[in-house]
């Protein structure tokens, strides 16, 4: 039965659109039927030209969140392990950390030009500062009591790292990660929007400049689509990283 709970909203939703859409409620030129969405959607997936927009976005992304999420991971590290680093680069990161992303489109495009880098660079600096700013939260988070049982027990650095400060951080870690994924999706949005020639964005773009409605609804749907599958995959890796952890556990 907890299967089916989360389904509960969205169907009898979906049911209610359907309806009004076939009631004249609304207008189709505004927000199509979901009939007429899924209608184009077996076209654009049997056309082949969906796997070439999704397989295009996902590199884009997951390059974007391997990158970004790195560095924000390990200066996190580093900043939560070392006052002096903190001392050294806090200030600044987290100076940057309140530019807008749209702000500084111009700069990226005089730094990169309209390529494929500005769109990855968009993509990991929006992704950096989620796993930045909750792995620093994580490892000053780790009980100190734990620290200095461990250096009692005459552990090194590293193995206090690797069996303190490292499973201890990880819950942060993890929430850095979801929201990171969240960030990645809308910031690609932006991204594919500078003269990209596939992705879901120049998708939407393209069909917005038709008027094709249906296919714009649909590239929305197909972003939420892969930011549900992506935040999916995360909870599946944190219940299996976590499962040490009784608050983790399988219910």
């Amino acid at each position: 039965m907890r299967r089916f709970l989360p389904w509960v909203v969205p169907v009898p939703l979906l049911l209610v659109w359907q309806a009004a859409s076939k009631a004249g409620l609304m207008r189709p030129e505004f927000l199509p039927a979901p009939s007429t969405i899924a209608v184009t959607a077996v076209n654009l997936l049997m056309s082949g030209e969906l796997w070439m927009h999704v397989r295009t976005s996902a590199w884009r992304a997951l390059t974007g969140f391997a990158v970004g999420g790195s560095i924000g991971f390990i200066l996190g590290m580093a900043n939560g392990l070392s006052a002096r680093s903190e001392l050294l680069l806090d200030s600044t990161l987290q100076m940057v950390r309140n530019i807008p992303n749209l702000a500084m489109l111009p700069l990226v495009i005089l730094w990169f030009g309209i390529g494929e880098e500005a769109k990855l660079f968009l993509v990991a600096l929006g992704v950096f500062f989620p796993l930045y700013v909750n792995t620093l939260h994580g490892v000053r988070s780790v009980d100190q009591q734990l620290m200095e049982m461990g250096r009692a027990y005459g552990m090194s650095d590293r193995q206090l790292f690797l069996r303190v400060v490292l499973p201890g951080a990880l819950p942060s870690v993890f929430v850095g990660v979801r929201y990171g994924l969240g960030i990645m999706w809308l910031t690609l949005i932006v991204a594919e929007t500078v003269s990209a020639s596939a992705g879901i964005g120049y998708m939407a773009m393209n069909a917005r400049e038709f008027m094709l409605v249906d296919v714009v609804v649909f590239a929305i749907l197909v972003y939420a689509a892969l930011g549900k599958l992506a935040d999916s995959v995360a909870r599946l890796l944190e219940r299996t990283c976590l499962s040490w952890n009784p608050a983790y556990a399988k219910v």
